[in-house]
């Protein structure tokens, strides 16, 4: 039976220009749109008329495209774009209710760093912060004076370590640590001071934070991951979960794993949210969709076709191949994105496509659902996942920007919201509160330091 209460949750996954792998090139997208501020300011303008949760840009801390594929290089619109907290910290200024989400890699940066620059953020948008968690699959070790990048294992037992130490930075003040006393001239209550004082395989922090405790209590948590290490690290540690799945059956599979794991950790179901991309393609008639769908995919130039291909078959050898020949099976192996690898591999066992129609798949959105359609159909395929054991919601990843996050907020949300499973307005004012998460409590608290904890 379906629960009548449950609301949809709805997020933007930002693209500079869009999804797809040419969307700068379609004549609709802002060309310039990385290094563009009043570009965005529009974008998340739009997507909080439509009452989105959250807007998200995916980052790497590094530039790490591969120079001797020149065609694909030269095409490539993701080589400039801003910071994410940064840009954030600006675009919280000029709205109200959207929740601002940012990636920020645990194999590359320092969790002190981290969770000051979160708890910032989360203090400047007024509790509207959400770190998305990720161990970077990309080797951009050259840009961090590192002689190599760290093996997939030993990323994730970072990261575990990592997400502990910035939990603990976070909670540094109770949340009425900071009296500002004028009359008995006391500004801090020092027994609501804690230091950290963490001493692991990875780091070493003492602690404090330099910024109060965030509003929210923490930053919501996000992450990506989908291999086994990665489910395991979301059902200890995420709170929402960006995941790629191609077929509802896989995505009901993926959330009734990942839910299933939270009792073990003293975690509720609702404590977990689990949101799938999804790569609208609207049009006022099917063939009206379908015909949007073929100019994006005109777009795509044929060494740009190769370097997608050869990014997912990891160096191995093409040149014997056409594009109209059955893609031949996957890598087994990768340091990289395990749960990526193993979508592209069980989409070619399942489908046994041609390279073309393998590259047209992941041009679009990378492994994530593509629908193309109507305003109704897209809508019918996301209340179908929301109510039966697929989703809590979906990111929008709009095929080209602004005009995608324009279409989906007048044509789509319109129809969610007359069928009951999205909001009209926003329930409150933290990312935490729209999202119906829980504000966590600080591990200190009622705990008075010792000598050996104060400053």
């Amino acid at each position: 039976m379906t629960d009548k209460s449950r609301k949809l949750r709805i997020g933007a996954f930002l693209q500079a220009t869009g999804h797809h792998v040419s969307a700068w090139l379609h004549p609709d997208a802002q060309a310039d749109a990385g290094m563009n501020l009043q570009h965005y300011k529009d974008i998340v303008q739009t997507a909080e008329r439509g009452k989105f949760d959250l807007v998200f840009v995916a980052d790497s801390p590094g530039g790490y495209a591969d120079f001797k594929d020149e065609a694909s290089f030269r095409q490539n619109a993701k080589a400039a774009h801003f910071e994410p907290v940064t840009l954030w910290s600006a675009l919280s200024q000029v709205t109200q209710n959207i929740g601002f989400v940012a990636t920020s890699t645990t194999t590359y940066e320092d969790p002190y760093t981290t969770a000051r620059k979160f708890a910032s953020l989360d203090w400047i948008s007024g509790g509207r912060a959400g770190w998305n968690v990720v161990t970077t699959g990309a080797d951009v070790s050259a840009n961090f004076s590192r002689t190599e990048h760290l093996e997939h294992s030993k990323r994730y037992e970072r990261a575990e370590e990592y997400i502990d130490v910035v939990k603990g930075l976070w909670d540094s003040y109770e949340d009425d640590a900071f009296v500002r006393d004028r009359d008995v001239g006391v500004y801090l209550d020092t027994d609501k001071f804690h230091l950290l004082n963490h001493a692991g395989s990875n780091f070493q922090v003492r602690g404090p934070l330099n910024i109060g405790r965030p509003p929210q209590g923490y930053p919501v948590i996000v992450q990506a991951g989908a291999s086994e290490p990665g489910r395991e690290l979301a059902a200890r540690t995420a709170e929402v979960i960006f995941t790629a799945n191609l077929v509802i059956e896989d995505a009901q599979e993926f959330y009734g794993d990942v839910k299933s794991r939270l009792a073990k950790y003293g975690r509720r179901r609702e404590d977990l949210l689990v949101m799938p991309g999804i790569f609208p393609v609207l049009g006022g008639t099917e063939a009206e969709a379908e015909a949007n769908y073929e100019q994006l995919q005109s777009l795509v130039h044929p060494e740009v076709a190769w370097g997608i291909l050869r990014r997912h078959y990891q160096g191995a050898d093409l040149s014997g191949y056409s594009l109209d020949d059955i893609a031949p099976p996957l890598p087994t192996e990768t340091n990289g994105s395990k749960s990526r690898l193993k979508l592209v591999t069980d989409l070619v066992a399942r489908e046994r496509p041609t390279l073309r129609q393998l590259y047209r798949q992941v041009s679009t959105a990378r492994g994530h659902l593509t629908s193309v359609g109507t305003p109704e159909q897209i809508a019918d395929i996301i209340q179908r996942w929301f109510e039966n054991g697929a989703a809590d919601g979906f990111n929008i990843m709009p095929p080209i920007l602004p005009t995608g996050i324009t279409d989906f907020v007048d044509q789509v949300v319109p129809i969610l919201q007359r069928r009951g499973i999205f909001r009209e307005e926003y329930e409150g004012t933290t990312l935490r509160q729209n999202l119906g998460l829980r504000r966590p409590e600080n591990r200190f608290a009622g705990h008075v330091p010792d000598q050996a904890n104060r400053a």
